[in-house]
This record gives C-alpha cells, structure tokens and sequence, in this order.
C-alpha cells in the first residue's frame, strides 16, 4: 500500500488521473477544483485508500473479475456478459431528453420506483455547460441528468461525501475508469464506512475518451454561446464529427478538432464497455435513438427483465453486424492502449497499472 504523496507522484504528475474522484472526498487533503484533483497540504499518512481506490494504480483485473464475476478476467473484446441487446425507452418524454434511447433514465426511475435504490449519483450538465456529480433523490432529477457533454467528472467525490452512516440504496453511473474505482471499493471497503453493500446498482457507459473539463469548456466559450447549448453528440462511426445543438439550429465540427483535448490518460485505458458494471449502456451504430446493452450480472438481468415486463423498455436482438463491430471497436482499444503502455514503459512486462498474466498481454497483443 501507498498513500497521497504516491499518488500525486505516480499518478496526477504523470497525467494519469482520469477525475474519477475515488481519492476526493473521504481525504482531507484532496479535492476535485475545476477538473483537476488538487492536494491542499502533505499527507503524513504512509499508505492510504486515496492510492488503494485509484483506477490508474496497480489494478488486479483477475481479482476484480473473480469479486464481480466469480470468474478470472479473460480479456474478451466485450468483457463478462450474459447477453448484449439493444434497448429504447417506451416514454417518450425520457427519449427526448435522453441521448439516445432513454435507457439509463428508465433503468434508473425503474429501479428507484421499485425501492432497489433510493438515490443515483449521476454526472448533470450545469448552465455554463460544466459537468458536476449530483445526487438524484427522485425521478425528476434523475430526468434532469439525461444527456451527455463527453467531459470528466469526479462523481465518486460525491459518494465519499455522504454521512459515514448513510443506508441510502445507491445507482451510481459512470464510465470504465470510474466503475473500476468503484469495484475497487466494492472489493475492498473504505475505512471510514461499515461496508459499501449499500451501492445496488452499478450502470456503467461505453466510453472510447473523455474530454478534459478546461480545455474543452474554455473552447465551447470561445465557439459558442454556452446559454444557447441545449445538446452535444459524438454519433458512432463512421460519422467522424460533433454535433453542438443550439436552441436554433446543429453546428457540426469535425471531430478531429476536439480530440486535442482529450484526457491523457484515456490513451492507457483498455475498458471500452465499463466491464465491471451490472449493466453496461451505449448508442447502437447506425440505428438512431436505440441503445445497445450489454447485461453482465444477476442484478442486472432481473433489473432488464423487469423493464421488459413492465413495458418500460422495448427490446430487440442487436444484429448481429452491430455486435461483431462492437466488438471489434472494444478489441481495437485493448490492443491500441496495451501499444500505449509498452512504448511508454519500454517494457511489455512494465504495464504502468494494469496487472495482467503475460499469456493474457500476448493473446492482446497478437
């Protein structure tokens, strides 16, 4: 175990942080400013959970595997699943506010109506147009967090911020890297807490990169009237671009134009389909308004079996093109960031964090 020095050494200093926010919160010393973890004062504690929870430090993939799965993590392009289909929602107010097809929204009011989970935390776009973490105590502001801005949030701040003895049932939703440090806490749970059995829900979002909240706030502000934003969209490839809509009209910009501001950790990161989530949601290539869903637990099943027969989601088959090039794209990015790893470390034995059988690096690889 090591502790804060540690992790700003190895981690912040080295562009590594991915703003998840498991270090934030329950440490005096750190705190989420403006999209950056910051250390107010020298932590004299030698080892610390701060360094334990951090997605970009040494991670176990077969132990995490094993807590979630029961099952060693076999680097499969898509990960441990029990069936990937695509899914919309049958409200239609959820669809429109929604990024695509409402899922998320309606798996979240579902399980919330049905007393799984008493709260969400989730990633909300303020006025100015920055993501921040909130906690959603009812369906409407569950709605109200509907949408993405593709940038970086610390939404695991918000969790480490809760009373020590809350027994709130919680949804959290988040990205690869995120749902990572929440398993991390799930395996081995925070000092400061009697157990993390209260987190019932886990929905996890396909991300291939997250944007830096500075940069690319400071270039939609220079671009745009952030007040008129009423949207923003990556649609799938072969698309190639973003699309910013405003109360008026869609102003599309290649997309090579905002990927100078991606995060630079995202180049190291090899989870495209948030792996260790319940329930793992995306958009379906070339099918607009539909999401595709990978359901990877028990917990997760009888949540989509549920929206099934209640009426809350249509469900179809994904065809089968659809899946055999998510699984391409979620492959690619294995073998793409495992090539980052090893030309910055020189060394295929030397993956920066990732703890991996040499027989599982080379499989990747080839």
């Amino acid at each position: 175990m090591k502790g804060c020095k540690e992790l700003i050494n190895e981690v912040v200093n080295q562009n590594l942080c991915c703003l998840c926010g498991a270090c934030a919160g329950s440490c005096p010393y750190l705190v989420s400013y403006k999209g950056r973890i910051v250390k107010l004062d020298d932590c004299t504690l030698k080892e610390g959970q701060c360094y334990q929870y951090c997605p970009r430090t040494l991670t176990d993939m077969d132990a995490l595997s094993q807590h979630v799965f029961g099952e060693p993590y076999r680097g499969d392009a898509l990960g441990t699943s029990k069936e990937v289909i695509m899914a919309r929602s049958t409200n239609e107010a959820i669809r429109a506010k929604a990024q695509y097809g409402g899922t998320v929204t309606t798996l979240l009011s579902l399980a919330m109506t049905e007393g799984i989970i008493d709260s969400a935390i989730l990633t909300r776009t303020n006025a100015d147009k920055t993501p921040n973490a909130t906690l959603a105590r009812n369906k409407q502001e569950i709605l109200d967090s509907a949408g993405s801005n593709y940038m970086a949030c610390s939404i695991l701040e918000t969790y480490n911020h809760l009373p020590e003895d809350s027994v709130d049932k919680l949804a959290i939703v988040g990205m690869p890297c995120q749902v990572i440090a929440v398993t991390k806490m799930r395996k081995e749970k925070p000092q400061h807490r009697s157990s993390t059995d209260n987190i019932k829900l886990v929905l996890g979002l396909f991300c291939t990169w997250a944007l830096d909240q500075n940069s690319f706030h400071r270039f939609l502000k220079t671009s745009f009237n952030l007040s008129s934003i009423t949207k923003m969209d990556i649609p799938p490839p072969p698309a190639n671009r973003i699309d910013v809509y405003t109360d008026s009209s869609r102003v599309s910009l290649p997309l090579e134009q905002v990927r100078e501001f991606t995060m630079p950790t995202c180049a190291y990161c090899l989870d495209m389909t948030s792996e260790f989530a319940d329930i793992s949601v995306g958009s379906v290539e070339g099918i607009e308004g539909w999401n595709t869903i990978i359901v990877r637990t028990v917990s997760g099943s009888k949540l989509i079996e549920m929206a099934r027969k209640q009426g809350k989601l249509e469900i179809d088959a994904l065809p089968a093109a659809n899946l055999a090039h998510l699984k391409e794209a979620a492959l690619n990015k294995k073998k793409r960031a495992l090539g980052e790893i090893i030309r910055r470390t020189g060394d295929k034995k030397k993956l920066l964090y990732l703890d991996l059988a040499p027989s599982l690096v080379n499989k990747l690889l080839d």
